[in-house]
């Protein structure tokens, strides 16, 4: 393909991907496959004489479209959004076309600095901490990763480093070794399940700590672990509090967790993926009261600031920590430009993350930051929250269903009043249904349904639907057991009549 070829075709795509999201109502939310499907559609290797894109396209509708689970739909509400936006788009282009690969500030300066800038924008919007920004005093600053994951990953490598650094000038006859088996992190078992698989890849040994009846970090229960620990020869390493829990969205209290980290000289790591998004509407910032005691923190602007994916932002109190953890040096990745001659505006980012190479992720959130603006994505936050506390006033208006969570942001957690069995029943008719898409989650062995606000695009009638899929769906689980219950009342008198009959009959 030339480049005349890809300007023709390209405007194909554009137009492909416009007409997708213009009617992704009208597609079935789930996909109606079954596993391997699509091996039996696609040949099992590579075409020998190329193929033309006019030819290509087509088979997007026909082999990949009927595979898709359509996250930017209205009726997926299950999990937590997926960003997307047309601005968003349009930096995925960007970036994509430009082909920057940029570990080193030399490689392309635009790419490192306009990602120390946006960063700073973001958190500005956000009412982060001072000390986050690069633009401050200290020795702060953020960088895009790939995921929430990601971020916590680093952030456990980091604080796993920044210990042994602190205890082996006081303990110089103890191997490395013998100190990274000692350590431990701490994090509520409400937290996303990126903690505990960090910390298997780190080979950081656990302490879940039992939350609260709402969802919320025992600050008490952490206090008394890293107590004993200590007492038992271990050494605390690392804590994860988290603003929004993935089942519940529920907000640890950093104000008594951060003291206790401080007091304890242990790292803490906010993680706030989905809801960190909410802080850019002043009314939320109370939710991360504390958050100044956090060493480092990631939101995901792929989640709730119609950013594509990847984009997680992570910020740190003090960038040294994770030099100190990634910095590898080659000559064939040095430049010629001092750290003091960068200062706080160019940084190698390699030395800030776990893979080497790099997309210029930048352009797209600089480009949605700007053609939204403050005010459209605060009024996006504020009308997707109205959309569930709609949702909410159906659930308390329908004595069947009961609230098994405080609603917070856009989520609403609920259940079917009596035996589990009849949630879990509701969400297997729905997803058959493929009209919409919930997931279950259970909080202190009360299993429940998430209904989540999603999709950009979802409006009040968005809800009413949902809601109607949902009733209906309730009324057929009910009614499949009230049969259920009459054929076992018919069986019974009709067992009963046969047992008199052979009395009489005798």
């Amino acid at each position: 393909m030339d480049a005349e070829e890809f300007r023709k075709h390209a405007k194909m795509a554009i137009d492909y991907i416009i007409d997708y999201n213009e009617n992704i109502r009208n597609r079935q939310v789930l996909p109606s496959v079954e596993p391997g499907y699509l091996h039996k559609l696609i040949p099992s290797t590579a075409p020998a004489a190329p193929e033309d894109w006019s030819v290509i396209i087509p088979d997007i509708e026909r082999f990949i479209q009927p595979g898709l689970t359509h996250w930017n739909s209205p009726n997926f509400n299950g999990f937590f959004p997926a960003g997307n936006s047309y601005p968003s788009i349009f930096g995925e282009i960007l970036s994509a076309g430009l082909g920057c690969v940029g570990f080193n500030w030399m490689l392309s300066p635009a790419c490192t600095e306009l990602e120390v800038i946006v960063l700073d924008w973001l958190a500005k919007l956000m009412g982060l901490p001072e000390h986050f920004l690069a633009e401050a005093p200290g020795p702060g600053g953020g960088i895009i990763q790939g995921s929430g994951s990601e971020g916590i990953l680093v952030a456990l490598l980091t604080a796993k480093e920044r210990t042994v650094r602190q205890i082996k000038p006081l303990h110089p006859n103890i191997d490395e070794g013998t100190v990274k088996a000692k350590l431990v992190a701490y994090f509520s078992d409400q937290s996303n399940s990126a903690v505990e698989k960090a910390c298997l890849l780190g080979s950081v040994r656990i302490r879940p700590i039992k939350s609260n009846p709402n969802g919320t970090l025992k600050a008490c229960q952490l206090k008394n672990a890293i107590v004993e620990d200590r007492e038992n020869g271990l050494i605390p390493c690392f804590v994860v509090a988290t603003l929004g829990t993935t089942a519940t969205c529920a907000f640890d209290d950093l104000t008594q967790i951060g003291s206790i980290c401080e007091a304890e000289g242990v790292w803490l790591h906010v993680d706030a993926a989905y809801a960190g998004a909410a802080f850019v509407c002043p009314e939320y910032r109370y939710l991360m009261a504390g958050l100044e005691y956090a060493d480092s923190l990631n939101m995901n602007p792929h989640k709730w600031l119609l950013v594509n994916f990847d984009c997680s932002c992570f910020w740190v109190k003090d960038r040294a920590h994770l030099l100190n953890a990634f910095t590898v040096d080659r000559d064939y990745l040095r430049d010629h430009y001092s750290e003091i001659m960068r200062q706080n505006w160019a940084p190698n980012f390699r030395n800030w993350e776990i893979p080497l190479g790099r997309r210029f992720r930048a352009l797209k959130l600089w480009i949605t930051l700007r053609m939204f603006g403050e005010s459209n994505l605060r009024n996006f936050i504020r009308k997707q929250v109205s959309m569930a506390k709609r949702f909410e006033s159906k659930i308390q208006a329908d004595s069947r269903f009961e609230l098994c969570a405080p609603v917070c942001l856009g989520l609403v957690c609920f259940r079917i009043v009596g035996e589990e069995f009849l949630t879990r029943e509701l969400l297997s008719v729905v997803l058959d249904s493929r009209e919409l898409f919930l997931n279950g989650a259970t909080l202190h062995g009360k299993y429940f349904l998430r209904y989540a606000i999603c999709s950009r695009d979802m409006d009040l009638s968005d809800v009413d639907k949902g809601w109607t899929i949902i009733s209906n769906a309730t009324e057929a689980v009910f009614s499949r057991h009230a049969n259920k219950s009459q054929q076992v009342i018919a069986d019974m008198t009709n067992a009963n009549v046969n047992t008199l009959k052979a009395g009489i009959s005798r």
